[in-house]
């Protein structure tokens, strides 16, 4: 009685002549998948499967994972740190294609991801190999600058390399979310600037109800943090956490590309920035919430903000901050400051008071330049009316965290929607 064996399309990779790209095997078991990609199945006419986002097709293994990163499969509390099986979290399959997933988000029909789409399969396993044999190198940015709200550039790697950005962080984020401090705000799921910004608030109405009128705020930030970051202060706080010599390997790669090889600085627009800015001043934040035991401090990236009791406290707290920022290599901007709490906080794109929040300053300026942009955008035919919905959409969303409502209603009605007569 004969057997149907099933075909599977490409073995482990230590399969000897049936392993790699063009391989059918029809001996290959279905369980035979690792993170060395292992067997996926074969269409019927014996092919590899086309996109099937294209195609229209049953979704292959790898692109049946979306974001799927099962609970049993994520670094548990107590477990060790230091074995190899994080860098295989990192590299597996399932974990690459989640990581794909995320990366092409709201950017799938940019060139790039266009371009990567195409060959997604065989793309995301040329990276696997890469990582698997460590022989991943960052590729070429793409460099531009933005001046609003303040003139930077920013470096933005490649399509390829912000999956393995992605697909590193989806692994080793949950070992130092756990000990972060819960007042640090900035990239961190459930927080952000709103969210920051009304800790703050209830900073202020406690403190002020707790020490009276005297309370001084502290306003710091870290003089052109990200690049001033030193890679060796980076790695030595990575390492305190994560001991896998894989995983480091991969973070040093990441660290040294994009033109920042020198051991200093890395790339504003990198996911893995993100992450590595909020564990270096993690150091800062537990120094003033357990050493110091400032209960009224909060962070937001790197702009730290402190209430004290008095102006001798506050003058104090902003020392211990400098030189918790000079151990990590790193300097206070001169512009950083303390002040009465009747000056209010500006923090997060708003001025903060326990009473009531407002726009800054500066964003109304911002604001009324773009609005006048989109009125002669439109009367000249340059902008739609779906454009222009979401460019006010997003000033409502702006003024909703404030007392803004005659400020909003001033703007509006300086910015009327009129076609010019042709």
């Amino acid at each position: 009685m004969s057997h149907r064996a099933d075909a599977y399309y490409g073995g482990a990779w230590n399969n000897g002549g049936n392993a790699g790209l063009g391989a059918l095997n029809l001996n290959n078991a279905a369980s035979n998948a690792n993170s060395n990609i292992g067997a996926r199945p074969a269409n019927d006419a014996g092919q590899k499967p086309h996109d099937p986002r294209v195609c229209g097709q049953r979704q292959s293994f790898g692109a049946s994972v979306q974001s799927l990163w099962l609970e049993d499969q994520q670094p548990s509390a107590g477990a060790s740190l230091a074995d190899g099986g994080l860098y295989q979290r990192i590299i597996a399959w399932e974990n690459l294609v989640a990581a794909y997933e995320e990366a092409r988000r709201g950017k799938r029909y940019t060139p790039e991801a266009l371009a990567f789409s195409a060959h997604w399969e065989e793309r995301l396993i040329e990276l696997h190999e890469h990582l698997k044999w460590r022989s991943w190198q960052p590729g070429k940015p793409r460099i531009f600058t933005v001046k609003e709200p303040k003139r930077r550039d920013i470096t933005a790697p490649p399509f390829a390399d912000r999956i393995v950005h992605h697909a590193l962080v989806r692994v080793v984020e949950p070992l130092f979310e756990r000990r972060f401090i819960f007042d640090s705000y900035a990239c961190r799921k459930g927080k952000g600037t709103h969210a920051a910004v009304h800790r703050a608030q209830q900073f202020l109405r406690r403190a002020k109800r707790n020490w009276g009128d005297g309370i001084y705020i502290i306003h710091a930030d870290v003089k052109s943090y990200f690049a001033s970051i030193d890679h060796g202060v980076a790695e030595q706080a990575i390492a305190r956490v994560i001991r896998d010599p894989d995983v480091l390997w991969l973070w040093r790669q990441i660290m040294a590309g994009y033109g920042f090889d020198g051991g200093m600085g890395l790339p504003v627009g990198a996911l893995t920035s993100q992450l590595v800015a909020n564990v270096v001043l993690d150091r800062v934040d537990h120094t003033l919430k357990d050493s110091a035991g400032e209960p009224y401090y909060l962070r937001y990236m790197d702009d730290m903000v402190a209430i004290c009791r008095d102006k001798a406290h506050a003058r104090a707290v902003l020392e211990r901050i400098a030189d918790e920022c000079a151990v990590l290599k790193l300097r206070l901007n001169p512009k950083s400051r303390y002040e009465p709490w009747q000056r209010g906080l500006d923090f997060c794109g708003y001025r903060i008071w326990p009473t009531h929040i407002l726009p800054r300053k500066r964003n109304i300026r911002h604001w009324r330049r773009r609005l006048r942009r989109l009125r002669d955008d439109y009367a000249a035919g340059q902008c739609d009316l779906a454009a222009a919905r979401q460019t006010i959409s997003s000033l409502i969303a702006y003024s909703r965290h404030a007392s803004a409502g005659r400020t909003l209603a001033e703007l509006l009605a300086d910015t009327p929607l009129k076609r010019s007569d042709m």
